[in-house]
């Protein structure tokens, strides 16, 4: 099939190019992510590869319909940035990643409780200036610690896996619990029962209507005093501007991001010769007890050589009339 690859970096042409000798694809990769403005790009391919800050709202639904695609293969996880509803209407199937390596962005999230525990960035910032003194960068054991893990499905629960091998004891909260879970030591609990007692929060579940600003001015003013809070899973899972306030207060005693829920346009580009505009986000990067990663939890050889294979094996299925791992709008 002809493809139009959006949002396209040296590293996804590089990966998509080596999994397609398998497949034998027409791609063609284009720098600008897809929105409304830039859909018509696509016109002639009969499918558009996406990531997570394209924007397949109903518009952009429209002006793929004309142009002749069919379908819409997302080489990630998530599909909160397409209108669903829209595909449906318009005959465009949509396809994604369900899975690739869920325990590199597990690993990412307890990077970052490690690297604000031990306070790494405020070290390393301080020797490369000659500067070898230990005020203000105790940390705490991570044995024993309560860990509450929001969402348990497959990078929770990795989660836990590592986590039980730090000793630490783990709440967990979810629509569907599991029994590995279980097995590992968690205890499944409510939402505002873990948000309560958890000394480290670390979100995992994915964004719906029903998760969105899941972290607000209430559920903040559950939590301990001086919780460190970590997302790896999707940004608007936490409200920005309450969650800065608590951070003002020292509720939030620690903030790992590696999502940001205004990150379209922002992220995935080199900002260092720019003014962010972003006022919250620019806030956020000033306080020393917040470490922000540009949304690298998935970024490993590894995964991104399984997101290249699935998502050009989702396409020949498609092909073939046998369509695999398919999103649908919920009814």
């Amino acid at each position: 099939m002809k493809i139009a690859v959006f949002g396209s970096k040296s590293y996804d042409e590089r990966f998509l190019n080596a999994a397609n000798a398998e497949f034998g694809h027409e791609l063609e990769f284009y720098e600008p992510n897809l929105t409304r403005k830039t859909c018509a790009i696509a016109n002639g391919h009969e499918a558009v590869c996406c990531f997570v800050n394209d924007t397949l709202d109903a518009t952009a639904m429209n002006c793929l319909a004309k142009g002749g695609t069919k379908l819409v293969a997302l080489r990630c996880a998530g599909y909160n940035n397409v209108d669903l509803q829209a595909a449906q209407e318009k005959g465009i199937t949509v396809v994604y990643v369900p899975a690739y390596a869920p325990e590199v962005v597990a690993e990412h999230a307890v990077a970052l409780m490690l690297a604000l525990n031990r306070k790494v960035h405020r070290a390393y910032a301080r020797v490369r200036e000659g500067n070898l003194s230990l005020e203000g960068l105790m940390g705490f054991n991570m044995r024993s610690r309560l860990v509450g893990i929001v969402g348990t499905g497959k990078i929770g629960t990795a989660v836990a896996r590592i986590l039980k091998g730090f000793g630490c004891c783990m709440l967990g909260y979810d629509t569907a619990p599991n029994q590995e879970c279980r097995e590992l030591g968690l205890s499944y609990v409510d939402l505002d029962t873990l948000l309560s007692n958890s000394e480290i929060i670390t979100l995992h579940c994915p964004l719906v209507e029903a998760t969105r600003h899941l972290i607000c001015e209430r559920t903040l003013g559950l939590m301990k005093d001086g919780v460190m809070l970590i997302n790896t899973g999707r940004g608007a899972l936490i409200d920005t501007v309450a969650v800065i306030a608590h951070l003002k207060t020292g509720r939030v005693g620690y903030l790992g991001l590696d999502v940001y829920e205004e990150e379209a346009g922002l992220f995935f580009e080199d900002r260092s010769n720019y003014v962010i505009q972003d006022d919250n986000f620019a806030r956020l990067l000033t306080f020393p007890n917040v470490i922000v990663t540009g949304h690298q939890g998935f970024f490993t050889r590894e995964a991104i050589e399984s997101i290249a294979r699935t998502t050009l094996s989702n396409v020949s299925a498609f092909e073939r009339g046998e369509p695999t791992n398919v999103v649908a709008p919920e009814k």
